[in-house]
């Protein structure tokens, strides 16, 4: 079994519980923030959307400097974002299945401004930096419906908000 095929069923997990989380975000509060210094629910679903696609330049590069890409695209609704995010997801996918065990094992290099934050093998990144950190946001998105009286779906089985919880 190649290391996507093992890979795949943790995405592939971990995508369908981002879209739930996705599909909850209220248009009418896309600028509410949970504090000054927090991102808004609008910044963390366009981030959530977002992540996926690193699976692209981690596979298909062997460096990446985000400090010189262009700002995010302002969003405004829940259905553009679900529709970033299920493109990014098919595309990250597909980038999966191509990649053989070798291109995993290869170094990849992430800069911030041309400078060097780490060096991991493409699958740690995969592991880290696409899935581990999509679980991340996710929960931050989570306490942000929370605070907003937004039911949570359970993702690893039932949440306090599934009936008889």
């Amino acid at each position: 079994m190649s290391l996507a095929e093992k890979l795949l069923p943790e995405f592939d997990e971990e995508m369908a519980n981002t879209r739930k989380i996705l599909a909850l975000v209220p248009d009418d509060k896309l600028n509410w923030q949970a504090h000054p210094k927090s991102n808004s629910i609008g910044w963390l679903a366009h981030h959530l959307a977002d992540i996926p696609s690193w699976v692209l330049p981690t596979l298909n590069l062997d460096q990446f400097d985000a400090g010189l890409e262009d700002p995010p695209q302002v969003i405004l609704s829940r259905a553009e974002y679900l529709e970033l995010f299920d493109r990014n997801v098919a595309e990250a996918r597909q980038a999966l299945l191509r990649a053989d065990d070798a291109e995993f094992a290869k170094p990849w290099k992430f800069l911030w401004k041309e400078q060097e934050v780490f060096t991991l093998p493409k699958e740690a990144v995969i592991r880290t930096w696409v899935m581990n950190h999509i679980i991340h946001h996710r929960a931050h998105m989570c306490v942000y419906y929370r605070l907003n009286d937004i039911p949570v779906p359970g993702m690893y089985g039932p949440s306090a908000d599934d009936a008889g919880m």
